[in-house]
């Protein structure tokens, strides 16, 4: 999975603003949310997983990450989901489940906010420009395509 450029960064941009042992468990909690995305989680399940308070572990991972936890987790799933409805074929209600939403509605108007297109339509689309058609086999060469050929000496 590719890291978004400010969490690659966040060492470097920050400087002395966050101190190492507060961004390793900012890092820790967000290894948290990447390991429970298909899960209902709270704000305050990890930010207990950061050992802060909730407030507090809101504004530092937005500064640390660029993005709040929220927006880390949304984005997160989006991906999962865009890979479960092209890879593996999935329906738009079983994804929706299994990326972690409780919300048919919610799931669709999300993705459809963050990726351009609804879950279907997203599908239909991808599945339609990565299609391979099957190819067929012949157990041999027909004579047709052999007999025109000039065997080279």
């Amino acid at each position: 999975m590719t890291q978004h450029p400010l969490q690659i960064s966040a060492d470097i941009r920050l400087g002395n603003v966050i101190d190492s042992d507060r961004l390793r468990c900012l890092k820790l909690s967000r290894e948290f949310l990447a390991a429970n995305s298909e899960k209902s989680l709270r704000l305050e399940d990890a930010a207990k997983a950061a050992c802060l308070s909730s407030f507090h572990y809101h504004r530092l991972f937005q500064s640390a990450f660029g993005e709040t936890p929220r927006q880390y987790l949304c984005r997160l799933r989006m991906a999962r989901a865009k890979h479960l409805l092209v890879k593996e074929k999935m329906t738009v209600t079983d994804v929706c489940f299994a990326v972690g939403y409780e919300s048919l509605g919610s799931f669709s108007s999300l993705f459809h906010s963050m990726v351009g297109v609804t879950p279907s339509t997203y599908q239909i689309t991808e599945s339609r420009i990565f299609h391979i058609p099957k190819l067929r086999r012949f157990p041999a060469i027909p004579h047709c395509f052999t007999a025109g050929l000039k065997l080279a000496k």
